[in-house]
């Protein structure tokens, strides 16, 4: 009994066909078996439609007809089934890129394309030195932020059982294994696909922040905790075999999370929220030191007179006997002359009183927890031990150094608005909002710079900054000064919007005394511990943004707080927000230039600037792959430094599996290293090449513009879409927008981009670009568009994002849901499929192709044989779509099975959100 479909015949896929197969015929049986062969053989049939209506170029309604008017519990299970295909194949892909880069490492004739050793060779013959590869490994600083938008809701539950199908694939690439035992692995994929069609994909509850911060948690706390010292001894091995040299690797990687953190629009999130995310990220790191730490107490039981050990280890050892005389008491006497062993216990002892926050015994820094397995490792080395657990030690050290004492470090984020209502409140000023931004700079300076307090008020906007700041200097002290991550300001438009933070801060007491001689000169008598990042959202917000950095840098009190921040500004560039305001081609621009202009701007005032990237999953929100992506950055906009978020599937997708997250961190150490030492170099066309964007973006910007401002748009968007039902889903603990809707403006961004994926237009990843080119072909010459295609990275780059994003359109489903909007449907969806075609036209002049995805066949095949399994959710989409709506949307069977749709059409098309 199969479930599959066709694969593809490409180079080392045998073993991925293999698997679908397997895995395809295991969801058959089990859905045969769970809802009956009259179900499968109806599921059966649907996909073999699907098929052929592709094949053939058959209308949607033969699709519609055979899907239409099923009952809301039969279309749910159908939805379902597809769904479930839809996760195993997902699983054989990603179990297949393993079985790839193992292959690379058997065969050992070449590295594999963009692994660390593939980096290190290419840069080698661009004549970088070891001296200078060591540099800027000690520069680097690699941070990926995990924040809570979701575009796909999967339960924990969910993925352990994925989980145990990624080992048993695994298992497999094992050729010894016997009959028995490849039938043990088959037993346990099916278990754990037949117990995840009887669990919910979702709970119907609306997550809470705390079910947020689970979910991150369980990648920080198993894939990444476990791949760290594997990526360092990668680097290592490279470094050795590449240059022949063996140095210590520096601390280049973190994370950080927006978990507990993000307030921005989300009244659920707040100084409450601050406090338990720290404590829980705590506890759940602590408690994995405590387990690593009994791991070696059992590997090193070295005896005394055997082998000698480091004489502080000792005085270590005697100090911790006396302080945790409970737990000295414990260890067993024939332990008593295992000097590793012993410590390694009461290591474990002051571990566990680290876990409550007033236990004066407990670990206070890093650097003390640190201190201890360094002395450790030490001590072995000196004496025979390298091979003898001091390697184990070490990647411990690894961990530890990486994941201190809080896992990640918290960022905090607010809209510049609410800052606003605060100090309205604290100044008295019920006007405050609408005073110039040189007139609340000049008010704001006395209590930006210390020199004047803020008189506290009960206003409950004024409270709550307060509360926040209050908590940001309890977390500080407790939990370390790395703890908590960047201030984040959202819908920053002037320099008063950032020195408002650091008024707040003040206000709210998280305050340290100046370094001795830095506060007289910066005419401060304290300081505030904190890196405030403007984001820039809108494509006016970036345009506007060097003016605001500027600004910023030439005030006095701003100045001050950036001297004692190391003088390095952190900005954040928001790509899903400028995607929805002004189209994509506009807003790859603007992030662009205003790079350029914004590290122009740094240069000149002496300070560094570090971009974090607010990109999504979708190429409509900055999605791309790591490489091309910072290889077609600007000049010196990486400089060692990769800031971005990582969020829904995308977590998922990259570190859900720990070979992945492994090959994934070193692709982001390998890409940054390569834009770093030898970034593109200067290009003297470019200069004409940026005066032509410029009139591409403002025409495409213009065209998008002129169809989301069109009379009527919002009730089109809310009736061509499923964006109702998305708003009903318990995706997350944020809602879905920020104000009564008026405009686009007013929508999130995730559900923006999220809905149009859905409904198979993903107008949010391509209108408006067609209009552009057609316009620069007329003004500029064919010949001037395709050299930029050619020869431009930024600009070839972003093309080949929009055709993946073209690929995986279907203007014929989209039509069928267009047609749900009713009269507003023909003057809609008609500048849709022209623009769509307008754009499919040049994109492959300019490219010199025939089809879309020619110069990438395995992509392309992959959403060729994709597309017939993700159709028939689309089109049922539609038809439950149309019957929940006639129920006013109180049919909640009908809204499962629409939730269902929605979580198969995600897992089918990938990077949706």
């Amino acid at each position: 009994m199969h479930f599959q479909p066709e694969t593809p015949d490409l180079p080392h896929d045998a073993p991925l066909r293999e698997d679908v197969s397997r895995i395809g015929a295991m969801v058959g049986q089990m859905l045969a078996e769970q809802r009956g062969e009259a179900f499968f053989e109806r599921v059966e049939a649907v996909r073999t439609s699907a098929i052929r209506r592709r094949r053939e170029d058959e209308p949607v309604a033969l699709l519609d007809r055979a899907l239409s008017g099923m009952q809301p519990d039969e279309a749910e299970a159908l939805a379902r089934a597809f769904a479930t295909y839809f996760q195993a194949v997902n699983i054989a892909e990603r179990v297949h890129r393993i079985r790839r880069r193992r292959d690379y490492q058997r065969a050992g004739s070449a590295p594999q394309p963009e692994s660390l050793l593939d980096v290190f060779t290419a840069l080698k013959a661009q004549g970088v030195t070891a001296d200078e590869l060591l540099d800027w490994l000690g520069r680097l600083h690699i941070e990926p932020v995990f924040t809570a938008h979701p575009t796909e809701a999967v339960r924990r539950s969910l993925l352990e059982k994925e989980q145990a199908i990624v080992r048993s694939l695994v298992d497999n690439f094992d050729p010894t294994r016997t009959p028995q035992e490849r039938k043990e692995d088959d037993d346990r994929i099916f278990m754990a696909l037949s117990s995840g069609w009887q669990t919910a994909e979702a709970s119907p509850v609306q997550p809470t922040v705390q079910d947020e911060h689970h979910h991150v948690g369980f990648y920080l706390a198993n894939p990444i905790y476990r791949i760290v010292p594997a990526l360092y001894e990668a680097l290592a091995e490279a470094l050795q075999q590449v240059y022949g040299v063996a140095a210590p690797m520096p601390r280049l990687l973190s994370f950080a999370t927006w978990v507990g953190g993000d307030m921005d629009g989300n009244p659920n999130v707040g100084a409450d929220t601050i406090a338990a995310s720290l404590a829980s990220q705590r506890a759940h790191v602590i408690e994995h030191y405590m387990e690593d730490v009994a791991g070696l107490a059992r590997l090193l039981s070295q005896t005394q007179g055997r082998v000698a050990v480091d004489p502080q280890l000792t005085a270590r050892l005697d100090d911790y006997r006396a302080r945790f005389r409970a737990a000295a008491k414990k260890i067993r006497p024939r332990h008593a002359d295992m000097p590793y062993r012993t410590l390694l216990t009461l290591i474990g002892a002051r571990l566990e009183a680290s876990l409550e926050d007033d236990h004066a015994e407990g670990y206070t820094s890093v650097d003390e927890l640190a201190g201890d397995l360094e002395l450790i490792a030490r001590s072995l080395i000196e004496h025979h031990g390298l091979h003898a657990g001091a390697y184990a030690v070490q990647r411990v050290i690894r961990r530890v150094r990486t994941f201190g004492l809080h896992l990640a470090r918290l960022d905090v984020r607010q809209d510049s608005q609410v800052h606003d209502d605060a100090l309205a409140a604290l100044l008295g000023d019920g006007q405050w909002g609408d005073r110039t931004p040189e007139d609340r700079v000049a008010r704001l300076h006395p209590y930006a710079g210390g020199e004047s307090t803020l008189a506290p008020s009960e206003e409950e906007s004024a409270a709550s900054m307060r509360a926040v700041f209050e908590e940001l200097g309890v977390a500080r002290r407790r939990y370390g000064t790395e703890a908590i991550g960047l201030y984040i300001i959202s819908m920053a438009r002037t320099a008063a919007d950032v020195l408002a933070v650091l008024a707040l801060a003040r206000h709210g007491g998280l305050i340290e005394p100046p370094s001795p001689g830095r506060g007289e000169e910066a005419g401060t008598k304290s300081t505030v511990p904190l890196d405030i990042a403007p984001l820039f959202e809108t494509v006016d917000d970036l345009k506007n943004a060097p003016a605001t950095l500027r600004a910023l840098l030439a005030d006095p009190v701003y100045r001050a707080h950036l001297q004692a921040r190391n003088d390095r500004q952190w900005v954040m560039l928001g790509y899903s927000d400028s995607g929805k305001d002004g189209g994509t081609l506009a807003s790859r621009w603007g992030l662009q230039r205003a790079q350029v202009e914004l590290l122009e701007i740094a240069q000149e005032a002496g300070i560094q600037l570090a971009f974090f990237h607010g990109r999504g999953g979708s190429a409509s929100r900055g999605g791309a792959r790591i490489t091309p992506a910072l290889m077609s950055s600007p000049r010196g906009s990486v400089a060692g430094v990769l800031r971005v978020t990582e969020q829904g599937e995308v977590i998922h997708r990259k570190y859900g599996i720990r070979a992945l997250a492994l090959r994934n961190l070193e692709q982001t150490v390998g890409a940054v290293l390569r834009a770093s030492l030898r970034p593109r170099e200067d290009e003297p066309r470019e200069v004409e090449w940026r005066e032509r964007m410029h009139r591409l973006s403002a025409a495409s910007r213009a065209h998008y513009r002129a169809f989301v401002d069109r009379d009527g748009f919002v009730s089109y968007f809310r009736t061509a879409t499923p964006i109702d039902v998305i708003e009903r889903m318990t995706l997350g603990s944020r809602p879905s927008r920020r104000r009564s809707m008026r405009g686009v403006q007013d929508l999130r961004a995730i559900p923006w981009v999220f809905s149009w994926t859905q409904c198979r237009s993903i107008i949010t990843g391509w209108y408006g670009l067609g209009t552009a080119l057609e316009q620069g072909a007329a003004e500029f010459g064919e010949a001037a568009l395709a050299e930029m295609a050619r020869d431009w990275p930024f600009f070839s780059n972003m093309l080949d994002d929009v055709e993946m994003v073209l690929a995986k359109c279907d203007l014929d489903i989209a039509e069928a849901f267009s047609q749900l909007s009713g009269e507003l449907h023909a003057p809609f969806f008609g500048l849709i499929r022209d623009e769509f075609e307008r754009t499919c036209h040049w994109l492959l002049r300019l490219k010199g192709q025939r089809a879309l995805l020619e110069g990438a066949p395995r992509l392309a095949m992959s959403i060729r044989l994709r597309n017939p399994y993700v159709d028939p959710m689309s089109v049922l989409q539609v038809d439950l779509l149309k019957r929940w709506r006639a129920s006013g949307g109180e049919d909640d069977a009908l809204l499962r099975a629409l939730v269902a749709c929605v979580n198969g059409v995600s897992q089918g098309l990938q990077n949706t959100g």
